[in-house]
């Protein structure tokens, strides 16, 4: 039985995305993933990216079953078997990251895996380490477009956690643990790629 899972989103934004980090990427090194989803993500920056190893992550067994049947699929060497994390655990037994990514999490989960998040990042990573962000984000106390009005009232209908973030309480929460807002790149479909660094 095929456990992969195809998320039409990934496939429309994987080459986008892939594009920014493209600009960001070692040469070679570690990179984590967290809330990998179905791992077509990772898979296709693995593909592309031969010399780093890939760390996948999520908190679903159905998500790290489709994360292994892909990397399996593929026959890809330089990704790691997912694991599963949860930012807001303390303890995740991982060497020091080049990179840290995170795709469409931050508005789908409570505010408090964000912060998790950006603690992980700040002692994880490695000096001039990044951590890529990507998702909808409110600018200067507004939404960008009507389209993510309707898409946040589908969040928190689903639950009352979640929601398009202020992109300056992510900066704000980032900043806290070293991190510094280095890009900030629009993408198709109202999303924004954002980057930071450690100081």
């Amino acid at each position: 039985m095929d456990k992969r899972l195809f998320y039409p989103a990934t496939k429309r934004n994987c080459d986008a995305i892939l594009t920014v980090l493209e600009n960001i990427f070692p040469p070679e090194g570690h990179c984590l993933e967290i809330a990998s989803g179905s791992g077509e993500h990772i898979v296709h920056f693995a593909e592309k990216h031969k010399g780093i190893t890939f760390y996948p992550s999520d908190l679903e067994a159905d998500c790290l079953n489709s994360i292994q049947a892909w990397t399996h699929h593929t026959g890809l060497t330089n990704i790691q078997p997912p694991r599963q994390l949860d930012t807001t655990q303390e303890e995740w037994n991982l060497p020091m990251m080049d990179g840290i990514l995170c795709i469409n999490m931050v508005h789908i989960s409570p505010w408090e895996a964000t912060v998790g998040l950006m603690k992980k990042a700040g002692s994880l990573l490695k000096e001039n380490g990044f951590l890529y962000l990507y998702g909808p984000y409110q600018r200067n106390g507004q939404h960008t477009a009507p389209s993510n009005v309707s898409f946040e009232g589908w969040l928190k209908e689903k639950d009352a956690r979640f929601g398009v973030r202020h992109m300056e309480d992510v900066e704000a929460e980032a900043r806290k643990n070293g991190l510094i807002l280095s890009q900030i790149v629009e993408m198709p479909a109202n999303n924004f790629s954002l980057v930071f660094h450690l100081e």
